[in-house]
């Protein structure tokens, strides 16, 4: 592996019409499960002018109304009315009931081990989790920053710091590595639309950003631009439009942003719109718990953690760890540790992460907070997939 190169990764903010229709999905998965926490739901969200569809299969006691559901959604993410009006926009679905016997109906938090084996994963697929030291949550840096500048823009646009800002941007962030540790911010890029009337001046759209966005997320890290570093910031103009006036958006389009910025290994598969049994979405969390402990328990500088589940059984078919070189011992006794001091039965992470009873235990939802705020790392509360109560038995 090169020790010596250039990364970028961006991120975008709450509302990318991507980002929105991830944001509608997950909404979805947390109102059913508040109301019927064995509720079995895929749900998948596209986003055009003026129009919203979804498509949702369920097997549910839960009552909801998709519809006026999504309009909130997107009512909440801060569009004028000229851009997306919530209230006026059509919405059309696509549902499909499934009988109430489609659903895992019992309390894994009571389930013998014995039992928890008979919960069996419906969906073949390999799952990466992914560690390192670069930042204090264990992301890649040129992520982390990524994801840390979407979220500013949205702060400060909500305080009326830069109030002209539209929801929908993009950020980037460029780093500069040597022997595999960051050294030199090479870039940052803010691709940003503007709402109202009054379209600022590029230089003062600028000064904004650099004043409210770019110093603010760069006061607390030791690594920060420099005088060579580029500041991109809308380099083909200004967007007369933006959101999706302007582009299109679809469930799972951002994955790379969801979970490591490209640095490292991801499943391709939408991590949102999909209830605590689909292994597609809570095996990338598990992953990501076991990567990250490891790294945290001082075996390696960086981890990945590949779990590999077919239909029909409980448990991984493969359990694979890579360290890239930086690891303090094997990478077998590693996957060794692992196999002692983590469950990775469906059933088993479903239990630990309390993934059915999330939602209904914070207010306003779990999951569909997730899209914005982070699935990994720094997030809106402490993600049970980003504890590290394991790297001490690893140790």
């Amino acid at each position: 592996m090169r020790k010596s190169f250039l990364f970028t990764s961006e991120s975008v903010a709450e509302g990318h019409p991507d980002r929105v229709c991830d944001t509608i999905a997950d909404a979805i998965v947390d109102r059913f499960l508040q109301q019927d926490p064995y509720s079995h739901v895929v749900t998948e969200c596209a986003l055009s002018k003026g129009l919203v569809f979804v498509a949702a299969r369920f097997a549910s006691k839960a009552t909801v109304d998709i519809p006026e559901l999504a309009r909130q959604v997107v009512g909440e993410v801060g569009y004028r009315k000229e851009g997306f009006n919530a209230s006026e926009c059509t919405v059309v679905t696509s549902l499909t009931a499934q009988p109430l016997e489609q659903r895992y109906a019992w309390d894994e938090r009571q389930l013998s081990d014995k039992e928890l084996d008979r919960i069996e994963v419906r969906n073949q697929t390999t799952q990466f989790g992914f560690a390192c030291n670069q930042t204090p949550e264990f992301m890649p840096f040129p992520i982390a920053m990524a994801n840390r500048l979407a979220r500013q823009l949205r702060t400060a646009r909500e305080s009326k710091a830069i109030p002209y800002l539209s929801p929908d941007c993009t950020t980037q962030v460029g780093v500069e590595f040597v022997e595999g540790v960051p050294q030199r911010i090479h870039s940052v890029t803010l691709i940003v639309g503007q709402q109202g009337k009054v379209q600022v001046e590029p230089a003062n759209l600028r000064n904004d950003l650099l004043k409210h966005v770019v110093m603010p997320v760069f006061a607390g890290v030791a690594l920060k631009p420099d005088e060579a570093t580029d500041l991109f910031v809308n380099p083909r103009g200004g967007f007369a439009k933006s959101g999706p006036v302007a582009h299109s958006g679809m469930t799972g389009r951002k994955t790379a942003s969801d979970t490591y910025g490209g640095y490292a290994r991801h499943a391709g598969s939408a991590l949102s719109g999909k209830d605590p049994c689909r292994m597609d979405r809570v095996g990338a969390y598990a992953a990501r718990y076991a990567a990250k402990n490891v790294v945290a328990a001082g075996l390696a500088e960086e981890c990945e953690v590949q779990l590999s589940y077919t239909i029909g059984q409980a448990r991984p078919v493969s359990i694979e760890v890579r360290t890239f070189g930086t690891g303090t011992v094997s990478e077998d006794l590693i996957e060794s540790r692992l196999a002692e001091c983590i469950d990775f039965r469906l059933g088993a992470i479903i239990r630990d992460f309390d993934l059915r009873h999330l939602p209904s235990k914070h207010k306003g939802g779990f999951y569909a907070r997730l899209p914005v705020n982070g699935h990994f790392g720094a997030s809106f509360t402490e993600l049970p997939w980003e504890k590290l109560d394991k790297a001490q038995h690893l140790r």
